[in-house]
């Protein structure tokens, strides 16, 4: 048996797409898209704003406690934003639904993934 894709736990056959335990006939998949997810704003703004309005009631207040706490809540914003990825998703579409069968933060992966789908699926269509 041909393997026209393999690469990094994810092989694409001409007949299923296997990634990370997961199966995916061809004769099931109607198409496939790459989602782009980026990065949580919300979440590290928050901290951060939280973190400053406490720094400033430290200081207003003369605690301490309070400044130390808010500067490190500022700085877990900080680094809450600093760490996030911005990830690639490879979704499935079924008869059953969408399902994602890869995530990754490499684009270009996760597109040939795909592309490598769509040319199993059109090859399978050529033999029939």
């Amino acid at each position: 048996m041909e393997t026209p894709f393999n690469d990094r736990g994810v092989s694409v056959t001409r007949n299923a797409l296997s990634s990370a335990g997961q199966v995916f006939p061809l004769r099931d998949v109607v198409g496939v898209q790459v989602v782009t997810v980026p990065k949580n704003k919300v979440l590290p703004v928050t901290i951060s704003v939280l973190g400053l309005i406490g720094a400033m009631a430290g200081a207003i207040f003369g605690s301490p406690a309070g400044l130390v706490c808010g500067v490190m809540l500022v700085v877990v914003g900080w680094l809450t934003w600093a760490t996030q990825d911005v990830t690639h998703r490879l979704m499935v579409q079924t008869a059953d639904g969408q399902r994602e069968a890869l995530m990754s933060t490499d684009r270009e992966f996760v597109e040939r993934v795909g592309a490598a789908v769509d040319e199993a699926k059109a090859a399978a269509v050529q033999k029939a």
